[in-house]
């Protein structure tokens, strides 16, 4: 009984491993077929139209996919950086100070997790376009810098990881209270920063429905609404699909490497965590 028992998690781990790698495994595959192999060759059978691929995408409309690339690049890094700081200085506030209303404000906060993104595209929609920031990048990146999944994990993380008492002694010899937020405060809730900014930027890089209804200048948009707009293409032209295909795969090359990058840096965090 203990062994059927043991093999239950093994068993779902494997199959939720295939849910993830299955598709992505596809995507590799099909990035390899030419746009007369797609539809008439093995699904799993590689082919070597690869770079016949990559340069049909590099070609075409003079080159929109790598500057749906990059504006996805611009979205996704200044707004992760810009979301961490502000969820930095929400959480610190939120854990470090007492003030009247804070659990209110906290609680509010917590209640805005619960929001899908759906239900803000048009009201967040309505607002910026009573400023006039609709098709603009500035548009597209203000509603991503306020983070309350980020603000819960920051203010959880500085309540943890910074001692009151390393504080007090700073006040009292003389340190403002941003300087103890920045010298102090952002350094010892760096592996909580380091989380709060890879989860911002996989969130900003995936989003597809604000760009979608804020962007309306295809020079603007980010890679989900620029391959959604190539795929509509590609069904009056069905050789289209194989650029979709390969646009798909190069999006998610820039995740991994920043995944991967980042992985070393949370061990070195929390190895000096443990020190301290």
């Amino acid at each position: 009984m203990k062994r059927r028992t043991a093999w239950l998690p093994t068993v779902a781990l494997v199959l939720g491993a295939l849910y993830c790698v299955v598709p992505t495994v596809w995507i590799l595959v099909a990035a390899t077929k030419s746009k007369s192999e797609l539809f008439s060759t093995s699904t799993y059978l590689p082919s070597t139209g690869l770079f016949e691929n990559l340069s049909d995408l590099s070609a075409y409309n003079g080159g929109i996919f790598w500057k749906w690339m990059l504006n996805s690049f611009l979205y996704a890094a200044v707004g992760g950086v810009l979301a961490s700081f502000v969820s930095a200085a929400a959480g610190y506030a939120l854990a470090k100070y007492e003030f009247r209303g804070r659990k209110l404000l906290f609680n509010t906060i917590l209640a805005g997790v619960l929001l899908p993104q759906i239900v803000l595209a048009i009201p967040q929609y309505l607002l910026l376009s009573k400023i006039g920031l609709t098709d603009s990048y500035l548009g597209v990146l203000l509603p991503q810098l306020f983070n309350p999944y980020g603000i819960y994990l920051c203010r959880i993380y500085a309540a943890a990881s910074v001692p009151d008492a390393l504080l007090e002694a700073g006040r009292l010899d003389g340190a403002s209270e941003f300087t103890l937020f920045r010298t102090v405060g952002l350094r010892l809730m760096g592996p909580g920063l380091v989380t709060v900014f890879l989860l911002q930027f996989i969130a900003i890089w995936n989003n597809f429905l604000l760009p979608f209804v804020l962007v309306t200048s295809e020079d603007k948009f980010p890679l989900t609404v620029g391959l959604y707009s190539l795929l509509r293409h590609g069904a009056a032209e069905a050789s289209l699909y194989s650029l979709v295909i390969t646009g798909t795969l190069l999006s998610i090359i820039p995740v991994v490497v920043l995944f991967l990058s980042l992985q070393r840096y949370w061990k070195i965090d929390l190895v000096t965590g443990a020190v301290r």
